[in-house]
């Protein structure tokens, strides 16, 4: 995934689970703030719980052991030994002659032993997250290695060159291992590298044997000490992905022309005043990642890269809306937060392809209708502009599933948005501008509503409308003034987190427990009583017990009121007594209604 961090204030950011992994949801710190990614290769390893290039596509989760078996008699192929708490690499394991993937990443290995060399077969070996020290001699006798992970362990850099040895190599990373360069003698020797990962390291430089690696497709220097883009990687013609992420970088040269078959380029968070106008000759480049640079416009050709489909101009400080970008109808993401826009221009119409359009932390008075056509997008973010009211024309975005509306100027709340049947997330909270009052009953509407943001408000209560959203999930009304929750919430079996932290509230809704799927109740700053502070501090389990028990003490104290006061009435005792009185009364006038109406029944026959 592409960490394009997209703090939206809101809460919002994206929403998790759309559009086929394009955007990652990661819940932040800080209030509800949300990470959002751009879409990688697949082989990106930045994040360790990324790493899974093709760790189960050749064999299933179901050869995987937890432990080796006693005597080893079935050909083995594959073993997970991952996450252990290993100290070192069980003996058992080097009997496995068959043996083509091995995982023990994440353990506490401190070194290879030299019985590596009988694993003849092996392709895939990951050794990340040990703490391993030296890199074997035998290690370099696996000739049909072909993906070598060692990231993240103190690797001394003398014994690197043994990796050179490994001839049949395809896939090196060498993530977080503190280098300051990089081996000349792996440049020279292995000349079938297609993957090479080197990020968070320190590297200012690469070597120019790089140019050895001919067949490199995808090499991540992210978070290393790069001042000026690698003038070596325009040798490598069949460059497919090129992350320079978080580095120092001030300079694109302009022979990145030579880079052809570039289709994804990542230069996000660096000090980049332009890029070079020969990057439109990258014509197979399809995601470009400028954000959080000092780029004030786009270089005029760029609009010849008519593949694009994903662009990152987030945190740039632009003139104005680059309309280069119009002319890319294969749009489909755009992420342009904190650029200084005020306006949309009318050309923006023709990006009829976009799903995700992140406009927060602008300056937009208007909700720009340039947007309300774009009947393909899902995720729209305009959190913390100075929006006032929303027109009735955004009921044309008939697919969209997630909109950010936190932190704008609103006077009342905007009913508009329950035109938007497809929502599914919904962001309004007010952490500045005036405060929402109610929430209007026509909530109900938006059918298909699973998570719902309305924190920073004055809201008093919720409408009891809200349990016939019977898709909720999460419902967020911290720091508001809520002094009860509607018994209706209790109707929402979806519900799973219910957030109202810092309101008003002295009692929950005695049939809250109900809520089967509910993980997380959240009730810090209430004036608590039922149930009390205490056990509400104790978590969800001690919340629903509480409630649970009441019920069962209630309906045990109703049985007992009803048995008492049927003795009572029986026995005529107290207040009863008057009652019996009563009831024997009706009975006597009953019967003396009933005599008399047996009399002219008699008469009647008698006459004839």
């Amino acid at each position: 995934m592409w960490p394009i961090k997209l703090k939206f204030k809101t809460s919002f950011e994206v929403f998790q689970n759309t559009l086929s992994q394009i955007v990652e949801f990661q819940q932040s710190p800080d209030a509800n703030a949300v990470n959002v990614h751009f879409s990688r290769a697949d082989t990106t390893i930045l994040e360790k719980d990324s790493l899974q290039i093709s760790r189960e596509t050749q064999m299933t989760k179901e050869l995987v052991k937890d432990t080796l078996p006693v005597h080893v008699t079935d050909r083995i192929f594959f073993i997970d030994l991952a996450n252990k708490q290993q100290t070192t690499i069980p003996l058992q394991i080097f009997e496995l002659e068959d043996l083509e993937e091995l995982h023990l990443e994440k353990n506490l290995i401190e070194s290879i032993p030299g019985d590596i060399h009988h694993l003849k077969k092996v392709k895939v070996l990951y050794l990340d997250e040990n703490y391993i020290h030296d890199v074997c001699e035998e290690l370099g006798e696996l000739k049909y290695l072909q993906s070598l992970d060692l990231s993240s362990n103190p690797l001394s850099y003398s014994s690197l060159h043994i990796i050179s040895k490994l001839q049949a190599l395809r896939q090196l990373r060498l993530y977080d291992a503190n280098l300051d360069e990089f081996p000349v003698e792996i440049c020279k020797c292995l000349h079938h590298v297609e993957l090479l990962g080197l990020s968070g390291n320190n590297l200012k430089y690469m070597p120019k044997e790089v140019v050895n690696l001919r067949k490199l497709k995808e090499i991540y220097l992210q978070k290393n000490r790069f001042e000026s883009f690698p003038l070596e990687l325009c040798h490598l013609h069949n460059l497919e992905i090129i992350d320079l992420e978080q580095n120092l970088v001030s300079f694109v040269p302009e022979e990145i022309v030579s880079l052809t078959n570039l289709v994804k380029l990542f230069l996000a968070f660096n000090n980049l005043l332009s890029v070079p106008d020969t990057l439109h000759c990258c014509r197979r480049l399809t995601v470009l990642d400028l954000s959080n640079n000092l780029l004030r416009r786009l270089p005029p050709n760029f609009k010849q890269l008519t593949e694009m489909n994903e662009l990152g101009l987030s945190g740039n400080n632009l003139e104005k809306f680059p309309g280069q970008i119009c002319h890319w109808k294969s749009l489909c993401l755009i992420y342009l937060k904190n650029t200084g826009l005020q306006v949309l221009p009318s050309s923006f119409t023709r990006l009829t392809c976009i799903k995700i359009l992140d406009l927060s932390e602008n300056f937009f008075y208007e909700f720009p209708k340039e947007i309300c056509a774009m009947e393909n997008l899902e995720i729209l973010s305009l959190d913390d502009n100075q929006i006032c009211e929303i027109p009735p024309e955004v009921t044309g975005l008939s697919n969209l599933k997630c909109l950010g509306l936190t932190g704008n100027r609103f006077s009342v709340f905007p009913e508009e948005v329950f035109l938007l049947q497809s929502l599914e997330k919904l962001y309004l909270g007010q952490d500045k501008g005036i405060k929402f009052m109610t929430l209007p009953s026509d909530i109900s509407k938006l059918q298909n509503l699973k998570e719902l943001y309305l924190e920073n408000n004055c809201l008093e209560y919720l409408p009891p409308s809200i349990g016939l959203l019977s898709n909720l999930e999460i419902v967020d009304c911290h720091n508001n003034l809520l002094k009860e929750l509607p018994d209706s919430i209790c109707q929402v079996q979806g519900l799973q987190r219910l957030l109202v932290q810092n309101n008003q509230l002295f009692q929950l809704p005695e049939n809250l427990d109900n809520l089967q799927k509910l993980q997380l109740v959240l009730l810090d700053g209430n004036p608590m009583t039922d149930p009390p502070i205490e056990v509400c501090s104790q978590g969800n389990l001690a919340i629903r017990e509480y409630l649970q028990e009441k019920r069962h003490q209630k309906a045990k104290a109703t049985k007992i009121q009803a048995w008492w006061r049927g003795q009572m009435v029986r026995k005529g005792l107290g207040i009863f007594a008057e009652l019996q009185k009563l009831l024997k009364k009706g009975k006597k006038d009953k019967k003396g209604k009933e005599k008399g109406k047996e009399k002219p029944g008699k008469g009647a026959k008698g006459k004839k």
